[in-house]
């Protein structure tokens, strides 16, 4: 069972917090007054409680206050767990999201979404490993580029911010996502341009074959990557997973290109489009189906909104690829 501590910072000296009663399964309350002025509520709940109880603080709190959300490793005595099939009220299954907050959610998508010289360094080492494997035609050594591309984050933070309708966190994470293409594509537009390329190479020919079955394991690696950050997973074997829907035939595009197989390219560069769509549909999928919303319902309406037009976009963008694969690959 993960656990979370929610340390709450107001103005309120006076008393502490009056919890509602029977609402969240509160493990322990602590209260007390620091500097005279302000007095810290420390409450430990599970991490599946911590998003309805946020919003009970915003709603309760009528002072300025500040939350710190910490992440519990353990605790002892150990609390008594309380099965799901003890949980029979609406209440309950109302409170309970099965995933990890919303604050904890867009914590991890604004870091996931930073540009920095330390993503690019990543970028443009896991380019040249996967080159490298590529027209070597050695598999384990793709896999190793797959293992350091940090592209699971950009397109997870993309995809989160589609499903909350959040411009700012859209902006930043496409802005990632293309500081990534751009510096893996022309990177490898380069060294296609330089070094031998040979189109027959097994790990470089796979990427000019697509089929349907290209959509299902981008889809897959979109949901699996967003299952594991709602459930406050470790994201890295499934990163894993999402770069090998997307660096492999984003370097053999330019590749090919910087070779001059402008055809290979063209089929390549279908591939990459395919899983990028795919991906990112199955991801906010997977958000929506968690529950993933606004508090606010004016930022609810605008998510709404920001999440039909999205599912239309990438659905729409679905359908049209598979009718090109099937037309000139099926």
């Amino acid at each position: 069972m993960a656990l979370r501590l929610v340390d709450i910072y107001h103005h309120d000296t006076d008393e502490a917090l009056q919890l509602p009663d029977d609402t969240y399964d509160v493990l322990g309350h602590w209260t007390y007054a620091i500097d005279g002025e302000q007095r810290v509520d420390r409450v430990l709940l599970e991490v599946d409680e911590t998003e309805s109880f946020l919003d009970w603080v915003d709603q309760t709190v009528r002072n300025d206050y500040r939350v710190v959300l910490q992440s519990v490793e353990a605790t002892l005595p150990r609390p008594e767990v309380e099965d799901d099939e003890e949980k029979t009220t609406e209440e309950d299954e109302e409170v309970s999201v099965g995933r990890i907050g919303r604050a904890e959610l867009y914590e991890y998508a604004r870091d996931a979404a930073d540009v920095s010289g330390y993503y690019y360094a990543l970028t443009v080492l896991s380019v040249i490993v996967a080159a490298g494997g590529m027209l070597r035609d050695q598999t384990a050594v793709v896999i190793g580029a797959m293992v350091i591309a940090p592209l699971i984050g950009p397109n997870l933070a993309l995809a989160l911010g589609t499903t909350l309708g959040d411009t700012e966190l859209l902006g930043r994470a496409a802005r990632s996502n293309l500081a990534g293409v751009s510096v893996a594509f022309v990177g490898a537009l380069g060294l296609g341009a330089f070094v031998p390329v040979d189109p027959a190479a097994g790990e470089l020919a796979a990427r000019t074959v697509i089929g349907t079955v290209d959509i299902a394991l981008a889809g897959a690696a979109g949901a699996a990557g967003a299952l594991a950050v709602t459930r406050g997973g470790a994201t890295g074997l499934v990163g894993v997973m999402v770069a090998v829907a997307l660096l492999p035939p984003l370097v053999a595009t330019g590749l090919f290109l910087g070779a001059g197989y402008v055809g290979e390219a063209l089929a390549a560069g279908l591939l990459t489009t395919t899983n990028v769509v795919s991906l990112n549909l199955a991801a906010v999928c997977t958000f929506l189906a968690f529950g993933v919303w606004p508090r606010d319902w004016r930022d609810v309406e605008q998510a709404r909104a920001s999440t039909r037009i999205a599912l239309v976009l990438w659905g729409g963008a679905v359908l049209l690829l598979a009718a090109i694969i099937w037309f000139f690959f099926g």
